[in-house]
């Protein structure tokens, strides 16, 4: 499979050009051109890169890196900018960015980076980071997939991999609901509660093949996925 690359850039013209020039080296694009459509997208897709232009309307690139970095941690972000102050690198590589690019670049120099960064993100991080095992499911972080042993694969949404990431990560502990509010949905109010609270039911629906697992409620404090079974602990 080719390999899949958001690009969020808001200058039509240079967008375009970028996006045939990347189509013409193997590479499957999805263009958007202001941040909200970018989230969007990767909400809707699963993509191997993020290339992010960081001046940009409704969403600049430095808000949509962490909002995506929130829903996939594993994800690597190229930032592109016009601007060279130190700031803004600094803000980057705090995001989490895997390189910045200024504008304009020698567009070999950007085929080069991409490369190294598919694959240092294809070979960096553990098998056993990627992949969590839930009693009889086996959760892949990075394709979303989760798999019943006796029962058909479960595609997640970016935002209920995401929680069940965390939720694995503080396995039979509790994740704070706070923690996981600002993680996952950068902020802490009622709605966004309200639609995390959504989130757990669909959880404990697709989980609910395996009666050793389960999503429990501590009121007030946060979540916990606790799991029956030895070898599971």
């Amino acid at each position: 499979m080719p390999t899949r690359i958001l690009l969020v850039e808001d200058e039509k013209n240079f967008g375009s050009v970028l996006k045939e020039y990347l189509k013409m080296n193997g590479y499957e694009i999805e263009l958007c051109e202001d941040g909200e459509l970018g989230l969007k997208a990767f909400e809707s897709s699963t993509f191997d890169l993020c290339i992010l232009d960081i001046m940009m309307p409704k969403k600049d690139g430095f808000t949509l890196g962490k909002a995506i970095k929130a829903l996939n941690k594993n994800m690597p972000i190229i930032f592109l900018t016009a601007r060279t102050m130190r700031e803004d690198m600094i803000q980057g590589y705090q995001i989490g960015a895997d390189d910045y690019i200024h504008k304009p670049f020698d567009s070999e120099l950007l085929l080069l980076k991409i490369k190294v960064v598919i694959n240092r993100n294809n070979s960096g991080a553990p098998i056993e980071q990627l992949i969590h095992k839930i009693g009889h499911f086996e959760f892949n972080t990075q394709t979303r997939l989760l798999i019943h042993k006796q029962k058909k694969e479960i595609k997640l949404s970016p935002k209920e991999s995401a929680l069940l990431d965390l939720l694995c990560q503080h396995k039979n502990n509790v994740l704070l609901r706070e923690r996981a509010l600002k993680d996952i949905w950068q902020d802490s109010n009622y709605f966004t509660g309200r639609s995390m609270d959504v989130y757990i039911v669909k959880l404990r629906k697709y989980l609910a093949a395996d009666p050793s697992v389960q999503i429990t409620n501590l009121h007030g404090n946060g979540y916990r996925l606790a799991i029956d079974r030895m070898e599971d602990n």
